[in-house]
């Protein structure tokens, strides 16, 4: 189900793609985040996504009355204290994909998927 916008003059229909390719660009920018996940549902492995497909590691469902759940799999930074990670993710993400979309958050769902060590 895609997001929906009444305006005076019609309606903004907003695509899920739209709204998991702006979160995941906001999660990465969030200190001790390392990148996005992508889990092998075959083998079980984590791997680390590249910029390009952020939105691999997010996904987006929309209520029925117009909210927006996100669920994130990410891979966090070694020595960083996971909560404070989790905290500023979703302060930012629901900040500001409120602001770019018009549509509120109703839950955001954070799935380590891995620790890895900073370059």
């Amino acid at each position: 189900m895609n997001g929906r916008i009444d305006s005076g003059l019609g309606q903004i229909i907003i695509d899920t793609d739209v709204i998991k390719t702006y979160a995941g660009s906001v999660a990465v920018e969030c200190f001790g985040i390392v990148g996005m996940a992508a889990v092998s549902m075959k083998d079980g492995l984590v791997k680390l996504l590249g910029r390009n497909s952020l939105k691999h590691g997010i996904s987006v469902r929309i209520t029925e009355d117009n909210k927006i759940r996100l669920n994130f799999h990410v891979i966090v930074a070694y020595g960083v204290n996971i909560s404070t990670i989790a905290d500023n993710l979703v302060s930012n993400v629901k900040y500001k994909v409120e602001a770019f979309t018009g549509m509120e958050i109703e839950k955001i769902d954070i799935y380590v998927e891995g620790v890895r060590a900073i370059d």
